[in-house]
């Protein structure tokens, strides 16, 4: 009798999980198909949308953080084809201007996200639209939850694409379906060589009635919390007769990422091991190439790495062959000469390594919370290594040194193209190191951060034979204060 008991009360209760299940996953399929109906997507294949946007210059800007420059972006038209699935965003595009320098040059956006190059970073612009994310979740299993945020009572309906990240884990979309059953909010995370797992966040507004489809007349996305992409809708349109020709892209178009609403700056993982090699130019002092320029620079018990390198592998690739050329030292520090993402992209192996990262004072906050945030997603060495990043700021000036030599760091001022640069000078070697001063090529015209950079060097009384570039001359050869000088004097004369 008592086992008979038992028995009943075991399918009772295998009855209730059964039939609960079931009612949740009536209720989000309920859910997924009124706001279908409400969003007008019923028999949905492709879309085109159109109007103006704008694409904030994301890791890039002079300010690292808030503040972002942007580029303009007119006639702006994304096509979706969802049966593919595939995205083409075109439109004429003017970047910013920058002080003292030229007039900036019109340009042209021509994206395409083709199944081909389907990584998550591109692919989740088509899924975080309003009508991308419906369908996703639809051909997905999704869940739904009920929650409240600003005073609106939301269904939050959450799915998972077939991609998995670098480490393994699965991707999550999540929506925010307000009582009109209009998408409000789609967040998604992506994997990212410095802000780990990055959060993508798109709000759509003001929705408007194209013909039975339902488009916001303005999307704003945010990552990590600041806008860095936001459009005006004017124009939608449902299976437009002419899709060929609109996802058919011109012969310079380019490939997935932003602009035109999408993750900028490295996406960790992916990237080719670089040929590695290295010079020695003083006694202890090695230039190490095949890539973003490094120099590595020995003291009496440890290494002092200049510039890290522009992604996870290249970052690997210097710290190899700084333990070549200097064995059984440790690397103390690694020298971010500034937070652009390109420059930044090879510190989490240092962090791994347990290197102190030495950044100038303007970009220690952002550098030390981004490589300290979570890395789920991410999969690289300074995930597995488990290790709490170490960032110093360097405020106007810092001295590393011992009996052997010194190297001085030097904050950079009034310039344009970054509040956080820094420069490192040997005065024993009579070495400068800078990245982003670059040696115009041939028909180029002389950036105006030449002639900071002289101001600076004057102002700070360096006294240098040679300059090494984080980004080599082509053709590589040495450049010495008498050619930057040079460079300042010609651009003025041009002026």
């Amino acid at each position: 009798m008592l086992i008979d008991m038992r028995k009943a009360l075991a399918l009772t209760a295998m009855l209730v999980i059964i039939l609960s299940t079931s009612g949740a996953a009536q209720d989000v399929k309920t859910v997924i198909e009124d706001a279908s109906k409400a969003m007008g997507i019923s028999g949905l294949s492709s879309i085109t949308y159109s109007g103006s946007a704008a694409s904030g210059n994301f890791g890039q800007s002079r300010t690292i953080s808030f503040g972002l420059a942007s580029t303009a972006i007119r006639n702006y038209t994304r096509t979706i084809d969802f049966t593919q699935p595939a995205s083409r965003a075109t439109g004429n595009t003017l970047p910013p201007a920058v002080p003292g320098g030229p007039p900036p040059q019109p340009g042209t956006l021509d994206q395409l996200i083709t199944p081909a190059n389907a990584a998550w970073a591109q692919q989740l612009q088509i899924w975080v639209t309003p009508w991308g994310f419906l369908r996703g979740a639809a051909a997905n299993t999704a869940t739904v939850r009920s929650r409240k945020v600003g005073g609106i009572a939301y269904r939050v309906v959450t799915w998972s694409p077939a991609q998995t990240s670098p480490s393994g884990q699965t991707y999550r979309v999540v929506g925010y379906i307000n009582p009109q059953n209009l998408i409000d909010r789609v967040e998604t995370w992506v994997e990212h060589a410095i802000l780990g797992d990055m959060h993508v966040e798109v709000t759509y507004s003001n929705y408007q009635d194209f013909g039975g489809l339902k488009a916001p007349a303005r999307i704003s996305q945010k990552q990590v919390g600041m806008e860095t992409f936001v459009a005006g809708i004017t124009v939608a349109r449902a299976n437009p007769a002419d899709l060929a020709q609109l996802m058919t892209p011109s012969s310079a178009a380019g490939r997935g990422g932003a602009p035109g609403g999408g993750p900028g700056g490295p996406v960790a993982g992916g990237a080719a091991a670089p040929v590695v090699a290295s010079e020695k130019l003083a006694d202890g002092v090695y230039r190490i190439t095949g890539g973003y320029v490094a120099l590595a620079v020995e003291f009496r018990d440890h290494v002092v790495v200049l510039e890290g390198g522009q992604n996870e592998a290249r970052g690997l690739a210097i710290i190899a062959e700084t333990k070549r050329v200097i064995p059984n030292k440790r690397i103390k520090y690694v020298v971010n000469t500034h937070p652009h993402f390109d420059h930044a992209g090879g510190l989490p192996p240092f962090a791994a390594e347990g290197s102190i990262i030495l950044t100038d004072d303007n970009n220690k906050y952002f550098l030390e919370q981004a490589l300290s945030s979570p890395r789920t997603l991410v999969g690289d060495v300074l995930a597995k290594s488990r290790k709490k990043p170490k960032v110093e700021g360097v405020v106007e000036k810092m001295v590393l040194g011992d009996d052997t030599r010194t190297i001085e760091l030097h904050h950079i001022e009034k310039l344009e193209h970054s509040d956080g640069m820094l420069v490192a000078y040997l005065p024993k070697e009579r070495i400068l190191f800078t990245a982003d001063f670059n040696i115009p090529g041939t028909g180029q015209a002389i950036s105006p951060s030449i002639a900071t950079l002289v101001q600076n060097i004057e102002r700070l009384g360096l006294d240098f034979d040679r300059h090494v570039l984080v980004h080599a001359p082509n053709p590589d050869r040495p450049i010495t204060k008498a050619d930057l000088l040079a460079l300042a004097k010609q651009r003025q004369d041009v002026r």
